[in-house]
């Protein structure tokens, strides 16, 4: 039996959840998501919880098993708490700004990057700081969808990756980049 897809599910306070057919259909205050589970697993809606159970050992079924959990409790936390990724944009003269539903960078390129987001990831600047004796720009990519969160965070992030020598670039919030020593005269 795999850990993960044993365990139940928590389902807070304003969050509903119901089944039609083999779909999940998550709401909560934030919004709603649904996901159609595949064939194989089974579920049960109790007190509060949710549980996974799969009807055989076969490889495909076990393999689904844990994932299936894991997207689920995800939708369930989306649209409870919603996820967040903040990003930082470190270097001189690297700047960003938001207008609507585009982020538009200014990261040492002849030319701005602009980066469209759907309506339900919204992206907001969150002050500018020193560190390492860079200026530093917050971005904080949230949304109620796991998946597109990471995935939009990765877009801004792939803008400009951080270099190695001097730290200049975008990288997560807490990420650690080696840092390369130059080259000596």
């Amino acid at each position: 039996m795999s850990r993960v897809g044993k365990r139940p599910i928590a389902i807070p306070e304003g969050v509903d959840v119901s089944v039609s057919g083999r779909t999940f259909q998550v709401k909560g205050k934030l919004g709603g998501l649904s996901y159609d589970v595949p064939e194989g697993l089974n579920w049960e809606l109790g007190d509060g919880t949710l549980t996974f159970t799969r009807e055989s050992d076969l490889p495909k079924v076990r393999a689904l098993h844990g994932l299936v959990r894991s997207l689920v409790q995800n939708m369930v936390i989306g649209v409870s708490e919603g996820f967040t990724k903040r990003l930082e944009i470190r270097g001189t003269g690297y700047r960003a700004n938001v207008s609507g539903n585009k982020l538009t960078l200014n990261v040492g390129m002849s030319h701005p990057i602009v980066v469209q987001f759907p309506k339900d990831v919204t992206v907001k600047l969150e002050g500018t700081t020193t560190k390492d004796q860079l200026p530093t720009t917050i971005v904080s990519v949230s949304g109620i969808d796991k998946a597109q969160v990471g995935h939009w965070a990765d877009q801004v992030r792939r803008a400009r990756p951080p270099e190695p020598y001097k730290g200049k670039g975008i990288r997560y919030e807490g990420e650690y980049v080696k840092r390369k020593a130059g080259k000596t005269g």
